[in-house]
């Protein structure tokens, strides 16, 4: 699609979102006609609208091998935007996932406020995610109010989800996983840990779930 054809699109289809097609295309492919659980912000607590929410929403699938698959939108470029045609990126040039041990939608919902202070970090701190980037906590669980000895993130390509390129850029699935303070503070100390982190996870978590439910260290 080159610029004319994509003013011409733009112009005869006000709701047209390309962005969000590309990424729902990925998602399609590994998901095959499930039709995903979709959480939208609400529209006027958007920060363009002057809010406080940088995400427009949230998606989640159930994948067959036991976990929830939680996708966010807005990190991207979602929408018709003429000035961000052909960029190398399409805005941060990532969407958040995760992959969180369980069946239930409901077991879900703290991570989408999880999602939503590390979209506000990044948008409000000009400071984006990257592979095999650590985010510490406080020492305590990543769910607030819950026992876990889950207290930290690490960032990894989505192991299923592959990037994509856009008509705005580059998008690429960046899939957190949650990792022990012990984890966290080793990588802290030397992160070639972790990709040994990475590597002895995948032995028996090959696609990275979170399971908050883990109290044993791989490190």
């Amino acid at each position: 699609m080159n610029k004319q054809e994509y003013k011409k699109q733009a112009a005869e289809q006000e709701d047209w979102a390309p962005g969000w097609d590309a990424i729902d295309d990925v998602f399609a492919g590994l998901y095959a006609e499930q039709e995903p659980a979709h959480f939208a912000t609400d529209l006027h607590a958007r920060a363009i609208f002057g809010g406080d929410q940088y995400l427009d929403g949230y998606s989640i699938y159930q994948s067959a091998n036991g976990y929830m698959h939680i996708l966010t939108y807005g990190m991207t470029e979602l929408y018709s935007e003429e000035e961000a045609f052909g960029g190398e990126w399409s805005k941060w040039g990532y969407e958040m996932t995760i992959k969180l041990k369980g069946k239930s939608y409901d077991d879900c919902m703290w991570v989408l406020d999880m999602l939503s202070n590390l979209a506000s970090y990044t948008f409000t701190q000009k400071r984006f995610l990257e592979p095999l980037q650590y985010i510490a906590g406080n020492g305590t669980s990543i769910h607030i109010g819950a026992e876990s000895q889950i207290t930290a993130l690490l960032v990894v390509n989505d192991t299923e989800a592959a990037g994509v390129d856009t008509v705005h850029g580059r998008v690429d699935f960046l899939q957190l996983v949650g990792i022990t303070e012990r984890e966290s503070e080793l990588i802290k100390e030397d992160h070639t840990k972790a990709t040994e982190l990475v590597g002895k996870m995948k032995q028996d978590n090959p696609y990275l779930v979170t399971d908050m439910k883990r109290n044993y260290s791989y490190l």
